[in-house]
């Protein structure tokens, strides 16, 4: 069965990215309308229909398509997912709405992420989306679902356009990225969360004042797209919090050696070691086991450390240049 019953008339996707229970969308459902939060790719397609089917509904169904933010994982499928939902309507936050428009600037950025021939195989072309049948999500702007109402949050930290969607009939809290990945694969006996810092707009105070603003919401649980609901989100949040924090504190040590030549490399190193003992510590898998688990958010998380490390040096030069 592709669609995962998780109670209140919601269903977790596996969009089966890289490997099983690594990327997911949910599908909620309430009388005869249905909301899809985060689309995966175009490859993704196969799956969503499936789980449409197994629940005994179809694409005409769809009223809204909401991705978190426009990473591929989370959106690279919704232009085509958009021109087979006839009835449905695009929301995202607004600094992301014009990438789902004219996605040229999207692809461009994503093949300079992950490479031509990775693009092509794991996220293949995107699709803009007709500006009249999309919506620019306001702050707290609410969006009805047959009785139910989404609320669409604004949570900066992982990229500058995320939301996250909160539906109030379940008082689950919808976190793309926002909330850090959450693989089952590591949840031995718990949960095990660890930020994630992808390119490229990591900005760790952002993102510890938008999860104060995700636990105002009261959540019940909180569903990630890397993977799956999970309870206590105060907890959780806890974790999360010491994550990003951990992040922040190994670029700020490689900024201080003042040595951008390998810098790539050698947080790829430091963050290799340092999230590997976590997991190592928290599950009592080997490191074998949890680096191959871990191995392509570490390297992304490098990237996205160096990014930042290479915008604050940016800022530094002008705010020198301006005085």
């Amino acid at each position: 069965m592709t669609a995962i019953p998780l109670g209140c008339n919601t269903h977790l996707i596996d969009i089966d990215l890289y490997r099983p229970r690594l990327g997911g969308c949910y599908l909620i459902q309430d009388g005869d309308e249905l909301a899809l939060i985060d689309c995966g790719t175009q490859q993704s397609l196969p799956q969503i229909k499936n789980a449409l089917t197994d629940i005994g509904a179809d694409l005409e169904q769809v009223r809204w398509i909401i991705p978190t933010h426009v990473h591929l994982d989370h959106a690279g499928g919704a232009g085509q997912l958009m021109r087979l939902c006839e009835n449905a309507t695009l929301i995202t936050h607004p600094k992301g709405l014009p990438h789902m428009i004219d996605p040229t600037h999207l692809i461009a950025g994503a093949v300079g992420v992950y490479g031509e021939t990775a693009f092509n195989q794991h996220f293949g072309g995107l699709e803009p989306i007709d500006e009249n049948r999309c919506i620019a999500a306001e702050d707290q702007q609410t969006f009805d679902l047959g009785q139910r109402q989404l609320t669409f949050i604004h949570t900066p930290g992982h990229a500058n356009h995320h939301g996250c969607i909160f539906d109030a009939a379940s008082a689950w809290l919808y976190t793309g990225d926002t909330f850090g990945l959450g693989y089952q694969e590591l949840a031995t006996p718990k949960s095990f969360l660890i930020a994630t810092t992808t390119p490229v707009a990591f900005n760790p105070d952002d993102w510890q004042e938008s999860l104060d603003r995700m636990l105002a919401m009261n959540p019940d649980a909180v569903c990630l797209t890397h993977f799956g609901k999970h309870d206590d989100p105060a907890g959780l949040a806890l974790m999360l919090r010491e994550s990003i924090e951990n992040h922040r504190e190994i670029a700020l040590k490689e900024e201080a050696l003042n040595n951008p030549e390998d810098r790539y490399q050698r947080l790829t190193a430091a963050l290799k070691q340092s999230l590997c003992a976590q997991a190592m510590a928290h599950t009592g898998l080997s490191e074998n086991r949890v680096y191959e688990i871990l191995s392509s958010d570490i390297k992304l998380n490098a990237q996205g450390l160096n990014i930042w490390l290479a915008r604050r040096a940016r800022q530094r030069e002008n705010s020198e240049v301006a005085t």
